[in-house]
């Protein structure tokens, strides 16, 4: 690997290195600082690079391909202030354990606190929301000091996709110059062996090129339980009555759907998919007792299971976990990396394994028939689905129709706040292979089209974004990704101008509702499509969007298809439907 300049070689080892780790892309901010890295990555032959002109949309992007693609996708920024943009995606992936790496340029350590243009303390800067951090040395043609860097970027992609996914951020300071330049002025002046020895690459080649796969190979055990700790297990499920298997956020199932449907066939357990568990959708909703109506009918079921095995994060649906946290039943979280994911503390044990495995070694030790509380929930199940059909409240009835007539497969997008609770509620499960993603780890509404963007950058399947106005108005920087990173999509956007979920809070009697919760902002959101050159249709009723939207995922380039719906209506109307199932089921 030859270099015009210690930087240079630096940036280029970074970007190898990473390649040899298994890293696919890379998304680039424009910046000076960052130079060395944004060329090595957009010249290496093997890292598909996004260019993003907006940090935080960019951050968003790379969380977006890696909950996609179970991979990280490095980012690349320079020095100051842009890094900080990063923060708010990296929480999430934090939060909802996604591989990242964060590579934010940095100047050199003595002009720290010195007042320097653009030169902030970028240590630890994204505080505890990472699983690693640390300063790289600065560039030196040393051996030593490359085996080091390549030792740290391995370490770095390992960390980020371990047992606990998450962040890694690496700082990394340069000196000018920063370009690939030779010849005078282009050792960056103080540094030792600043320009590099005649030779050097042949006669460091470790140093230099690396090994074949990564410099440090690492191997993650998967956690298991000893035999008599699954004794333990088995022996409490066959001595229960009855029982639930709870399958909550994460965006690549677990455990695995074959595993699950042997677990839920030898328990005789019925299973509760979260919309977001990569469990409520796919050809195993055929065969196994997969739910997804039980937002809505759980308060009119008053039996309650013995136990209950819990996979994932914590369910998006509230009546579930208020279900959960009154029942009387020994509840199993089950997390490979041992995390504590369940806020109303009601659960009695925590089992630590790989889900997969685990659910795997307890179907084959099980053979329990279901019992009257598994009918009991199917029959609910069922009887919701023939009620609601055809009924769903406004808003409700968009996302209802999104899940059946997304094509197959597809990877949906959902946005926070009322709309995934409205796919939860009104998302049947069906045996179409739909991938649906969300932000549920800080449940945020920045991001969410970026997000909904890079997940569908790393895909050949159709992507569907739904998105409130809010959500959209917050990440229209986003949109520019649709054109400059080739992605196409239908995003669909309901907008009930403002912040429709403050209707399902007691502060919609205040008087100070409107102006401070609610936030009309009467924003006419054709204008953005213009700006982006998107294709835009506004629809008022639901027959029109269901031809819209059809129309959409069937077509090339993007639409956005704009639902104006009436908030208020829509919660009367979702109240008065609950009313009718409880009474019913």
């Amino acid at each position: 690997m030859e270099a015009p300049n210690v930087n240079t070689l630096w940036g280029r080892i970074v970007a190898d290195e990473l390649a040899k780790s298994g890293v696919r892309s890379a998304v680039l901010a424009p910046g000076s600082r960052s130079t060395p890295l944004t060329i090595a990555f957009a010249e290496h032959p093997d890292i598909e690079t996004f260019s993003q002109l907006d940090e935080r949309s960019a951050a968003f992007f790379a969380l977006g391909r890696a909950k996609q693609t179970g991979r990280p996708t490095p980012l690349v920024c320079t020095s100051g202030t842009a890094g900080a943009n990063f923060h708010p995606a990296v929480i999430e992936a934090h939060q909802s354990r996604i591989p990242m790496v964060v590579l934010t340029a940095d100047r050199p350590t003595e002009l720290q606190h010195s007042g320097a243009n653009q030169t902030i303390d970028q240590e630890r800067l994204y505080g505890d929301a990472v699983r690693h951090n640390r300063t790289l040395p600065e560039p030196e043609a040393a051996a030593r000091k490359l085996r080091s860097l390549r030792t740290a970027l391995s370490r770095a992609v390992g960390t980020a996709t371990g047992t606990e996914p998450g962040p890694v951020h690496l700082d990394v300071p340069f000196r000018k110059p920063l370009e690939p330049t030779a010849g005078p002025g282009a050792a960056p002046e103080g540094v030792p062996s600043g320009k590099l020895p005649e030779g050097f690459a042949e006669s460091e080649p470790l140093a230099v090129s690396g090994r074949d796969g990564p410099f440090v190979e690492r191997t993650d055990g998967r956690a298991t339980l000893s035999k008599g700790d699954r004794r333990r297990l088995v022996e409490a499920i066959e001595d229960a009555d009855s029982g639930l298997i709870v399958t909550g956020p994460t965006d690549q199932p677990a455990p695995a759907r074959d595993a699950l449907l042997a677990l839920a066939r030898a328990s005789g357990f019925p299973v509760l998919a979260d919309p977001l568990s990569g469990h409520r959708f796919g050809a195993h909703v055929e065969e196994a007792p997969i739910c997804g109506g039980y937002d809505s009918y759980l308060p009119a079921i008053e039996e309650t299971p013995d136990v209950v095995i819990r996979f994932g994060a914590s369910p998006t649906s509230k009546p579930l976990r208020h279900y959960l946290r009154d029942a009387e039943a020994r509840q199993f979280l089950v997390d490979p990396a041992g995390g504590w994911r369940e806020a109303t503390f009601t659960a009695t044990d925590l089992v630590v394994a790989d889900e997969t495995r685990l659910a795997t070694e307890l179907a084959s030790s099980l053979d329990r028939e279901a019992g009257a509380y598994t009918d009991r929930v199917r029959d609910a199940e069922r009887s919701y689905w023939e009620l609601v059909a055809g009924d769903e409240p406004e808003e409700g009835a968009v996302l209802a129709d999104v899940a059946e007539l997304a094509p197959d497969p597809a990877t949906l997008f959902v946005s926070n706040s009322m709309l995934i609770r409205n796919f939860d509620r009104f998302g049947q499960p069906r045996g179409a292979n739909l991938a649906v993603l969300g932000n549920r780890g800080a449940s945020g509404i920045d991001g969410i089209t970026s997000t909904a963007l890079g997940a569908g950058s790393a895909t050949d399947d159709p992507l569907v974004l739904v998105t409130g106005d809010l959500a959209y108005y917050h990440d229209m920087n986003g949109l520019l990704a649709v054109s400059r990173c080739g992605v196409d999509a239908t995003i669909v956007c309901i907008n009930n101008d403002g912040g429709g979920i403050f209707h399902v809070l007691p502060i919609e009697e205040h008087e100070t509702f409107e102006e401070w919760f609610r936030t009309p902002h009467g924003l006419e959101f054709e204008h953005s499509a213009d700006l982006y050159d998107l294709e835009f249709a506004r629809v008022t009723d639901r027959e029109t969007f269901r031809d819209r939207y059809a129309e959409s995922v069937a077509s090339d380039g993007t639409q956005v298809i704009e639902m104006v719906t009436d908030s208020e209506r829509s919660h009367d109307d979702r109240r008065a439907l609950q009313e009718r199932v409880v009474e019913s089921i």
